[in-house]
């Protein structure tokens, strides 16, 4: 069985994969002229870092790599609430140090700047900082439904019944899905560690704003949680 420092070193090394891994391809290949993945390829780009992260280090920690998805665990009964502080700080630094080591390589480019406008080195933001202009009740309703909507895939998958051995793919096409929906609006969080690193290194509106994306997605977790146990849990007969 995996101690409590590799859990939360999983979490640190699989939060950074997600950051670096989605967040990168939106910063250094998005925009690429000619060649840039675009918004498609960002949304693949989240979804495969959690795929190949929850194969790699999820069963050590759960794989839970956000802190909306332990909060919401813990609300199903499915994950101690004593675990939930040290968790979520292993996100918070594993989602910064990826910023960081992002904003290392992006800063080499010739020109290089970090930006102010909407979903600059990737943050999340609504009204002027939303991709499409979308505001601030837009962003909170898409991620409270799609983190909602998340914790749903997670649970469901993950639960005892389901088919062993694929739940990583359904969520990392959830993770995908979501983004696909999300990105226009909010450049999607659904992930508090994911929005709060690239916030730190870009300052002004992308802290000012970072409440929303710490709320929003606690929020849907939390419903999730409570409506699985209450509508979708099978009971024991």
């Amino acid at each position: 069985m995996a101690t409590m420092n590799q859990k939360l070193a999983a979490e640190v090394f699989g939060t950074f994969w997600l950051v670096f891994g989605g967040c990168g391809s939106a910063v250094l290949a998005a925009g690429v002229p000619g060649v840039g993945i675009g918004w498609l390829g960002v949304a693949f780009a989240f979804g495969l870092t959690v795929l190949t992260m929850a194969y790699a280090v999820g069963h050590i920690s759960g794989g839970h790599f956000n802190p909306a998805v332990s909060i919401g665990l813990c609300t199903a009964g499915r994950f101690p609430a004593a675990h939930l502080v040290p968790y979520i700080v292993a996100q918070v630094v594993g989602g910064a140090l990826a910023a960081g080591a992002l904003y290392l390589i992006a800063s080499g480019k010739a020109g290089f700047s970090i930006g102010t406008g909407a979903g600059e080195f990737a943050t999340n933001g609504y009204g002027s900082k939303s991709p499409q202009g979308y505001g601030i009740e837009s962003a909170l309703v898409a991620e409270v439904l799609l983190t909602f909507f998340f914790l749903i895939i997670i649970l469901g998958s993950t639960h005892g019944n389901a088919p062993a051995g694929f739940a990583p793919i359904a969520i990392g096409l959830g993770l995908t899905l979501i983004h696909l929906i999300g990105i226009p609006v909010t450049n999607l969080s659904v992930n508090p560690a994911r929005s709060t690193g690239p916030a730190l290194f870009v300052g002004g509106e992308a802290i000012s704003q970072l409440w929303l994306f710490w709320v929003a997605p606690i929020a849907g977790a939390v419903i999730a949680g409570f409506t699985w146990n209450a509508l979708l849990e099978p009971k024991k007969k």
